[in-house]
C-alpha cells in the first residue's frame, strides 16, 4: 500500500516514531538498527510494510530496503511473526542475517532472545531458498556502482548463473569505459555479452 513515507520526525524511541507527512501524522514500528540511523535526524524516510490484523492496522518502518525486504521474508517463516522479526533485525542488521542463513549457522540465530532450535532452524530452511546468494561483494568496493550491482542482480533474477552474470557484467563494464551508463544499458550490454 505505501512503499516509504518521507517527512518530519516528531517522536521518537527506539521500538517506534511517528512521522509527520504534510499534516498526517503516521505512527510506524521500528527496529534498533532503524532508530539508531534516523535518531538526531529531523526528518528521514521510511520504508514501509504494512501488516492488517482483525483488531489493528499496523505500520512498520525501515530505514532501508533490504531491512524492509528482511522483514518481509522473516514474516513468510511459519511460526514467526511481526514481534519476533523485528527483535531478529534488531539483534542482526539485514546483511548478518543473510550471512547467517546462508552459512546455515542455527546457533548464531539462537543467540537472538526468544529463538529457539527449532525456530532457528526452520528459519534457514525456508529462508536459504528465497534470499538470493550474496554474490556482488567484489563489486562492493566502489560507492558509485550501484547500476552495476543491480544490473548483476536482474541477471541473477532472470536466472542467469552466478559465474556466467558476473562474466557479462564485467564485459559491459569494459565496453562502457568511462562512460556513464544507466541500469538497462548495463542490463542490455550484458545480455549482448553471453
Amino acid at each position: 500500500m505505501f512503499g516509504y513515507l518521507e517527512g518530519k520526525l516528531v517522536g521518537l524511541s527506539p521500538m517506534q516514531t511517528y512521522l509527520d507527512v504534510h499534516g498526517v501524522g503516521y505512527e510506524l514500528q521500528i527496529t534498533l538498527h532503524t532508530y539508531d540511523v534516523i535518531k538526531g535526524k529531523e526528518t528521514c524516510r521510511l520504508y514501509t510494510h504494512l501488516q492488517i490484523r482483525e483488531d489493528a492496522w499496523v505500520l512498520y518502518g525501515f530505514a532501508t530496503e533490504k531491512e524492509r525486504s528482511a522483514f518481509q521474508k522473516l514474516l513468510s517463516v511459519s511460526g514467526v511473526g511481526a514481534a519476533t522479526s523485528r527483535i531478529l533485525l534488531s539483534s542482526l542488521s539485514a546483511e548478518e542475517l543473510h550471512a547467517i542463513v546462508w552459512n546455515g549457522d542455527s546457533k548464531a540465530l539462537e543467540k537472538v532472545k526468544g529463538i529457539g532450535a527449532k525456530t532457528a532452524q526452520r528459519i534457514i530452511l525456508e529462508l536459504k531458498g528465497k534470499l538470493p546468494q550474496e554474490t556482488y561483494a567484489e563489486f562492493n568496493t566502489a560507492p558509485h556502482n550501484t547500476d552495476e550491482i543491480d544490473a548483476l542482480n536482474a541477471l541473477l533474477g532472470l536466472g542467469i548463473g552466478k559465474t556466467l552474470a558476473e562474466s557479462a557484467v564485467k564485459k559491459a563494464k569494459e565496453q562502457a569505459g568511462d562512460k556513464e551508463i544507466t541500469v538497462e544499458e548495463w542490463i542490455k550490454s550484458a545480455l549482448k555479452n553471453l
